[in-house]
């Protein structure tokens, strides 16, 4: 057992939460990390402070539905809340969201970025703690949609039930994440020697 689970140990009283809930307590932390910035301190306060609050209102939750939804929407309000009070969340102006984006969405970003030259071998390759990185110069709206459709892998109805906005808004924040965190990746590529010219991932 490791030491999250140890610590939601004792809460485990409430029928169906160890059932229901515990099994996403490594996604959450996950979720928690990226959010975080890779700040693992601050992912395992921010992981344990989730369920807790799950399990204080766990009669809210509807039984047999999407849990780890469920537990993601309470993980970015407690991370959302966090940066409030501590003044660190800028609003995305609107002329940064593309909206026109259908097909490019549906194309993952590392998927996007795997040419037939060096730039494959290195996307391949790259090491997680790059694309920590990177995700967390993302602007906060941006960030937790990549996070959620291209880590996590929820679909947009998912997406869209986490972050409370229509499934258009999502794409698009999908789309102009990964377009961020292409051309992020892409300098990094650059800068370690593995790509040479001057061509872009944008």
């Amino acid at each position: 057992m490791n030491e999250l689970e140890a610590s939601a140990e004792p809460r485990l009283r409430k029928p169906g939460f160890a059932e229901e809930a515990l099994p996403w307590l490594e996604a959450v932390f996950r979720f928690s990390l990226r959010l975080a910035g890779g700040i693992e301190d601050e992912a395992r306060d921010l992981t344990q402070e989730t369920f807790l609050r799950a399990y204080r209102h766990w009669d809210t939750y509807a039984r047999g539905t999407s849990c780890r939804s469920w537990l993601f929407t309470i993980c970015r309000n407690a991370f959302l809340r966090q940066e409030e009070r501590r003044g660190r969340r800028p609003e995305v102006p609107e002329s940064q969201l593309d909206y026109k984006v259908e097909a490019l969405a549906s194309t993952r970003v590392l998927d996007g970025l795997r040419a037939e030259d060096p730039e494959r071998r290195f996307f391949e390759s790259i090491m997680d703690r790059e694309v920590t990185a990177a995700l967390a110069k993302l602007p906060v709206e941006f960030r937790e949609a990549v996070v959620l459709g291209d880590l996590d892998g929820l679909p947009y109805a998912e997406i869209s039930a986490v972050l409370g906005v229509p499934v258009g808004t999502v794409k698009s924040r999908i789309y102009r994440g990964r377009r961020l965190l292409a051309s992020e990746l892409h300098d990094y590529a650059r800068k370690m020697g593995y790509l040479s010219g001057d061509r872009r991932c944008t």
